[in-house]
């Protein structure tokens, strides 16, 4: 955010005339009455009785007004919101309960990493004429390279793994901050081919000696699953591991009820391929079911290696950082909620759909969120802005330059980088710095059992 600039009194007026001049001139009204600009409101009236003009072409259609809520912001993260968290996870519990009975007996994960690849289609083909299911942990940089592989993937049912975006060591454990934004890249590849998302996560090379505890707990935190295996069938060992050597890795394997097996199906992995349909009847004729890995079950991870803090010396995400970031991605991963956005005493409810999740931001189509809480909204179709007035607060959102702008009462004024977009007619805007430009930044973002809240001044 840029520094407040104070404005002269000769330019203050010059920029509330031209405001006005604007918005008397080309504004769109969106459905509310401006106590603060008479004429325009009249202007507005006229128009409309016409028939309408070009201003009014634009049809920003919104949800009707929701009834106001007082609320008690010296509420927020009070008994009930920690009731209401205590419930959600142990009803996370008890679903995770429910998984663990469903999968008792001899159950076999076959995973492949670092694909797709040219080899991906022989493996689907093999685990077609088998009938059986795998896991693909694959790389963003693949994905996006050979999207169709992608979708033969999900189409033969089988389950799609975060495996980091380009599989490069010395970035992916440098820092949190570099394999956070490496699973974040990857997913958004692969929610363009799906559609969807997904909680799996494999770190190149498995957790040991790579991962920290703030590695473990910021991703599940973020609503992560982190899957390492409990049989390795040493195909990535050396370069060119004869297939009747990846068998016999396989076979001298502890057996166990939950066995996760890694294989690879990224490129010069043929000997893989060839030794697929072995290992397959290998577990078939130990009875062993074929499933893939779900984000209800409780994840096989190695332990921690205690020297890996020792050895990388990681700065710490700043608090700050995880709560713009990690906490609210967790919601991208729970059942579909309404969101309540509470500032300025009052709040209102966003139906799922209403709302989205993106890069760790709350987006909503701004004339909807800010009139249910009162606020008066114009659109100027020659600027290509909106104009929010809600009490002494006063913005402007310029979708040309991308910047969010916020004049004070006493003349200064100060601004926000933002990515708008507009979708089915009407301005998305990330609540975070809307509501810090009204002067009611946000102290809370919170998802329970029942709804996600994100609480401001």
């Amino acid at each position: 955010m840029k520094q407040p600039k104070k404005l002269s009194g000769q330019m203050l007026v010059r920029l509330l005339l031209l405001t006005v001049v604007l918005i008397a001139a080309i504004c769109t009204p969106l459905g509310f009455q401006h106590k603060g600009l008479p004429e325009v409101k009249a202007l507005a009236m006229k128009e409309q009785a016409a028939g309408g003009t070009a201003t009014h072409k634009v049809n920003f259609a919104a949800p009707a007004p929701q009834k106001l809520e007082p609320v008690h912001t010296s509420a927020i993260g009070s008994a009930g919101a920690s009731a209401a968290l205590a419930a959600s996870q142990t009803k996370k519990a008890e679903t995770l309960q429910e998984n663990q009975k469903e999968v008792q007996g001899k159950t076999v994960y076959l995973t492949f990493d670092d694909g797709p690849s040219p080899h991906t289609d022989q493996v689907l083909e093999i685990l077609r004429e088998e009938e059986v299911t795998a896991t693909f942990f694959v790389l963003g940089e693949q994905a996006k390279r050979y999207p169709e592989k992608i979708r033969r993937i999900v189409d033969g049912g089988h389950a799609l793994g975060n495996h980091t975006y380009n599989h490069d060591y010395d970035a992916l454990y440098d820092s949190f901050g570099q394999f956070w934004k490496q699973v974040k890249a990857t997913e958004e590849v692969l929610r363009e081919i799906t559609g969807t998302r997904t909680a799996l996560v494999r770190a190149p090379g498995g957790t040991y000696g790579h991962f920290d505890k703030t590695y473990f707990n910021l991703l599940e935190q973020g609503g992560y699953k982190v899957f390492d295996w409990n049989v390795d069938s040493g195909d990535s060992k050396r370069k060119g591991v004869p297939a009747n050597e990846i068998v016999a890795n396989v076979k001298n394997a502890k057996l166990q009820d939950q066995v996760i097996v890694l294989m690879h199906d990224g490129g010069g992995h043929e000997q893989t391929v060839k030794a697929l349909p072995e290992i397959i009847h290998y577990y078939k004729k130990l009875g062993y079911e074929f499933r893939t890995l779900s984000a209800e079950q409780k994840p096989v991870q190695f332990s921690l290696d205690p020297q890996v803090g020792k050895k990388k010396n990681r700065p710490a995400p700043s608090a700050e950082w995880i709560a713009s970031n990690v906490v609210p991605n967790a919601a991208l991963f729970e059942p579909e909620l309404p969101l309540t956005v509470e500032a300025g005493g009052l709040q209102t409810r966003l139906a799922p759909g209403e709302y989205e999740l993106r890069d760790g931001q709350y987006v909503a189509p701004v004339r909807m969120v800010m009139e249910r809480l009162g606020a008066e909204v114009y659109w100027s179709e020659a600027t290509q802005s909106a104009f929010i007035n809600w009490g002494d607060a006063y913005i402007v959102a310029d979708t040309r330059r991308g910047v969010l702008t916020a004049v004070r009462p006493d003349g200064t004024y100060a601004e926000w980088e933002v990515t708008f977009e507009r979708k089915a007619q009407a301005l998305w805007i990330p609540l975070r710095p809307l509501l810090e430009a009204l002067g009611h930044p946000i102290v809370g973002v919170v998802s329970t059992a029942g709804e996600r809240r994100v609480s401001a001044i």
